[in-house]
């Protein structure tokens, strides 16, 4: 297993947009990925939905957890994605 920190810096949180974006990023990879902020889970496979309903704002730190066959490149890219989005 690898991971990850990542401490949001967009004012909006983790909204509609980024969220899509990684949501599709982590469709491209075969292993489990989750994110977790304030004591809650999602897998990031899950849909926006489950993303967007965690509720995670500006400020907040996340910790995504990539298992797999293709972990190391699934918390690149990743950690890519949420750079450059939020």
């Amino acid at each position: 297993m690898q991971q990850f920190t990542y401490t949001i810096k967009d004012r909006d949180g983790v909204h509609a947009r980024p969220a899509g974006a990684i949501i599709a990023a982590a469709s491209k990879f075969k292993s489990n990925i989750t994110i977790e902020a304030s004591g809650r889970s999602v897998s990031l496979k899950g849909g926006i939905f489950a993303l967007m309903g965690m509720g995670i704002r500006f400020g907040t730190e996340v910790t995504i957890k990539c298992e797999g066959e293709d972990e190391a490149a699934a918390c690149v890219a990743l950690q890519k994605s949420f750079s450059e989005l939020l």
